[in-house]
């Protein structure tokens, strides 16, 4: 196994990142990529190379909340659930066919740091389900559409909180 960082910052331009990115990732030929933590946006030709293959967990209930500071706005905006999502990769920003959801309440006076680490709890969760059913062959993007054991998921799996 082996590890290799690309500094986006080290790249004058987002397209020279991600064919640097994907020629690095091009060696080892890989069936599955993961995002987690990874806050750049890739572009369109990057994600081609990879439609159907691209996984990403978003530290909200999507489609709410894409993008940024999800925890602020989920308190900013009083919400009483929040949440993680898996979700293939598509073009547009946090918006690909949702795989799996972590769902919790969210508590009477709770601030982003509480909320955040129960959040956190939910990713650990979800995330390896989500890989598992890939790489069991059970997961598959076909024509836009979420296949879980060959049904389509017309709504995500929904895992409640675990206390």
């Amino acid at each position: 196994m082996a590890a290799h960082h690309k500094e986006a910052q080290e790249y004058s331009e987002r397209a020279d990142y991600d064919q640097a990115l994907a020629a690095e990732l091009a060696r080892y030929e890989p069936e599955l990529l993961v995002l987690a933590g990874f806050t750049r946006i890739l572009s369109a030709g990057f994600v081609a190379l990879y439609g159907g293959r691209m996984l990403n967990i978003h530290p909200s209930l999507l489609p709410k909340f894409r993008g940024l500071d999800t925890h602020r706005r989920v308190l900013e905006a009083g919400d009483g659930f929040h949440g993680a999502t898996v979700h293939f990769v598509t073009e547009a920003l946090d918006a690909g066919p949702r795989v799996v959801q972590y769902r919790i309440p969210v508590r009477h006076g709770e601030d982003e740091a509480s909320l955040s680490a129960r959040v956190h709890r939910g990713e650990y969760i979800i995330l390896p389900r989500a890989v598992g059913w890939y790489a069991d062959g059970r997961l598959r993007l076909e024509k836009g559409n979420v296949m879980l054991d060959g049904q389509e998921l017309t709504h995500p799996i929904v895992v409640e909180e675990e206390q």
